[in-house]
């Protein structure tokens, strides 16, 4: 295996163990164990986010800005969306 598909890998099995921290930070059932998935989980992000770095570093991870006007539709939609349930909440 060479460094580009050991990183893939890597990458991959932190994306899985931020699966993991996240959906036993919702589901813990005290403070200290939901304290102890937060931790863990921010600490797989940074991992994750280290990763990522390292692989776009080397070319291996490339990433495309999005059109602006693109970011501003999808926040328009999910805004009014927002807005929509809040008044119908209310």
């Amino acid at each position: 295996m060479d460094d580009k598909n050991t990183m893939q890998e890597l990458l991959s099995a932190e994306k899985n163990a931020c699966d993991l921290y996240l959906h036993g930070s919702i589901e813990s059932g005290t403070q200290n164990v939901n304290q102890a998935f937060t931790m863990a989980l921010q600490d797989s992000l940074t991992l994750q986010g280290d990763l990522y770095k390292k692989m776009a570093d080397k070319g291996w991870y490339t990433t495309q800005q999005a059109p602006q006007q693109q970011m501003q539709q999808v926040k328009q939609k999910y805004s009014s969306q927002s807005q929509s349930q809040s008044q119908s909440q209310g």
